[in-house]
């Protein structure tokens, strides 16, 4: 287990240890695991053994996230620089991008050469689109760095699930305007999962769409130019999935939307339970305040997070965006999620309830302390909101 080391003027020696070193492999391991439903499946014979990644993904690490708790461990200030210079963390993130390619040829091959039901494939799209969310992740992690080759793997890994525009729109639009109205990616209080959708995914594509055009522009360039980074990764795309309708015939048209679309609702889950409901305040000029961590809801839960690169310590990411995910910080007085994000997924799945755990959250975080002017409302239901529970009302927890 490496030791970092500092002989701090003042403090003295500050030693650190990351005792999730080796825990962080799991990230790398997690995008091949629908390969065990496939095994299981030649073992058995059963195709309902195809459901096995499925049901380890959003049933089981729940349960697990309950078991082991969190982790609210912040690693010294100090020994930051030294632990983002380790390399070994960088490796973990490489590693996992040629993964996803493979895990989405090996799971078409599979689907294409079986003679399977229709719910097996419907299944099989399902895992895949899944596992391939986590791409989507992974270039979170990659595409907000700033060495070019870790930006070109954000590029290439977005293809999986042909989400080319993302890093672009997140990292110029997101981080800009996250926790306002006006923000496609931050859920407003009222506001169901499958409404929020129908802003997410066509905002998203638009502002990054927009965001690039203006980065084209100001190098005299079209935005239909081969320079153009969204077409570049959507190229990459037609490439690989329009090879594997060749390869494996006409399954592939229903199996490669269903796998799309999902993995995109796997980051339209994670953005809508992120910021639901938080606001940033104006200032006297009209200006919103800078993001601060109390702007993002944050989860320690030890499992979910060490299989996603540190996504739930999203308090600090958004406070700090270019910090790496091994030195992402817990603080204290945070929003906090009662689960860990796939958890939090299903319940968002289920609207009503997520309103019941959810809305009582968040006006009873400090900095709203039920103060309705400084939450993120649905237009469409801030007069029911308002009913409820009432302007400026306290509400407890």
């Amino acid at each position: 287990m490496t030791t970092y080391t500092l002989q701090h003027p003042d403090k003295g020696l500050i030693s650190y240890t990351d005792k999730k070193r080796y825990l962080w492999i799991a990230s790398v391991i997690m995008p091949i695991f629908p390969m065990l439903g496939i095994f299981c499946y030649y073992q058995t014979g059963s195709q309902w053994a195809l459901a096995i990644p499925l049901v380890f993904t959003y049933l089981v690490i729940p349960v697990l996230d309950w078991l082991f708790g969190s982790d609210e461990n912040n690693p010294p200030e100090e020994i930051v620089p030294q632990l983002e210079e380790d390399r070994y963390y960088r490796i973990l993130t490489y590693i996992t991008v040629p993964m996803h390619f493979g895990v989405l040829i090996a799971i078409a091959w599979f689907v294409g050469t079986h003679e399977l039901t229709i719910w097996s494939v419907i299944a099989m799209a399902l895992t895949a689109g899944s596992y391939s969310g986590l791409g989507i992740n992974t270039a979170h992690e990659l595409g907000h760095k700033k060495p070019p080759f870790e930006r070109l793997l954000a590029k290439l890994v977005l293809a999986v699930p042909a989400y080319g525009h993302f890093c672009i729109e997140h990292n110029r639009g997101h981080h800009t305007h996250v926790a306002t109205p006006g923000d496609p990616a931050s859920s407003r209080m009222g506001e169901s999962i499958y409404k929020f959708i129908w802003r997410e995914i066509p905002g998203a594509f638009k502002r990054g769409w927009e965001q690039e055009k203006v980065r084209l522009n100001r190098l005299d360039k079209s935005v239909w130019s081969l320079d153009n980074d969204i077409l570049q990764s959507f190229a990459i795309s037609a490439v690989l999935q329009g090879g594997l309708i060749i390869a494996f015939g006409w399954i592939m048209l229903p199996f490669l939307a269903l796998h799309n679309f999902w993995a995109w609702f796997q980051l339209t889950s994670a953005n809508y339970i992120e910021h639901y409901g938080l606001k940033r305040d104006k200032d006297a000029n009209g200006r919103y305040e800078r993001c601060q961590p109390h702007h993002s809801w944050n989860a320690n839960y030890i499992f979910s997070n060490i299989v996603l690169f540190h996504l739930e310590r999203h308090s600090d990411h958004h406070a700090n965006p270019t910090r790496r995910y091994q030195s992402l910080r817990n603080f204290e007085d945070l929003p906090e999620l009662p689960n860990g994000y796939y958890g939090m997924y299903l319940l968002a799945y289920v609207p009503w309830l997520w309103y019941r755990v959810m809305d009582k959250r968040v006006l009873a975080l400090p900095h709203i302390n039920g103060d309705l002017s400084r939450v993120n409302i649905d237009p469409d239901c801030r007069e029911a909101i308002v009913a409820k529970y009432g302007q400026g009302e306290l509400v407890a927890a």
